[in-house]
């Protein structure tokens, strides 16, 4: 239980941050503009469900790539760490996404808008499966395993809340509150991914110095 809390909370709070369903909902309410509340919730329903099975599917096959392409995994936790970075760095200055819409994409998208770009990459993006297949190596325990899961779960089902009631909560919390909210996720996920980079760096650095030594 010692181990297992932690580990839970360091899952929850990283992904929950690369997730960002605060910072999607502006987006999510740009590109579902003039539809219903039916229509609105297939589509959060269904980016949801997505982007769960995609992430838990990289998460599970990470380690399965590692040796098929020959890539260590603390190279991978130092590119991680770079790219979670730039994430939170972009969240600092309150910047809510990468991907801009223009009139004539959002009708393009509104066929389809759940798979793209909902679910991928705004809700599954290169920083959180970077950061799946970390926790994966992480979790060296069956019960681990199933925290890392249960937690991926949960910050989807969060993230449905969320969306759903997007035209509330931004009414509630302003756009001067979710700027806010999006500086400290963002100094928050800055920090996990140093630790993500140093992770990744001792050990590669520990074993230059020994064989320089030999």
């Amino acid at each position: 239980m010692d181990t297992i809390l932690p580990y839970a909370l360091l899952c929850f709070t990283s992904f929950f941050t690369l997730t960002n369903p605060l910072g999607t909902m502006p987006v999510f309410l740009t590109m579902t503009n003039g539809l219903g509340e039916k229509e609105r919730r297939h589509i959060v329903k269904r980016a949801t469900i997505i982007s769960f099975i995609i992430l838990i599917a990289f998460t599970f096959c990470g380690q399965f790539l590692f040796k098929f392409f020959g890539i260590s995994t603390n190279g991978f936790r130092i590119a991680a760490g770079i790219i979670i970075l730039k994430i939170g760095y972009d969240m600092l200055q309150a910047r809510y996404t990468n991907t801009k819409l223009k009139d004539e994409e959002i009708k393009a998208y509104a066929d389809d808008i759940s798979i793209t770009p909902l679910s991928i990459p705004m809700l599954c993006g290169p920083g959180a499966i970077a950061n799946g297949i970390i926790m994966m190596d992480d979790a060296h325990t069956w019960s681990l395993k199933v925290t890392l899961v249960a937690v991926i779960a949960v910050v989807y089902i969060l993230t449905y809340i969320i969306l759903r009631l997007s035209t509330r909560l931004v009414k509630v919390i302003g756009e001067t509150g979710n700027n806010v909210m999006m500086r400290l996720m963002g100094l928050i996920l800055m920090v996990i991914a140093v630790e993500c980079f140093v992770g990744g760096m001792r050990p590669i650095l520990i074993d230059l110095i020994q064989e320089s030594r030999l």
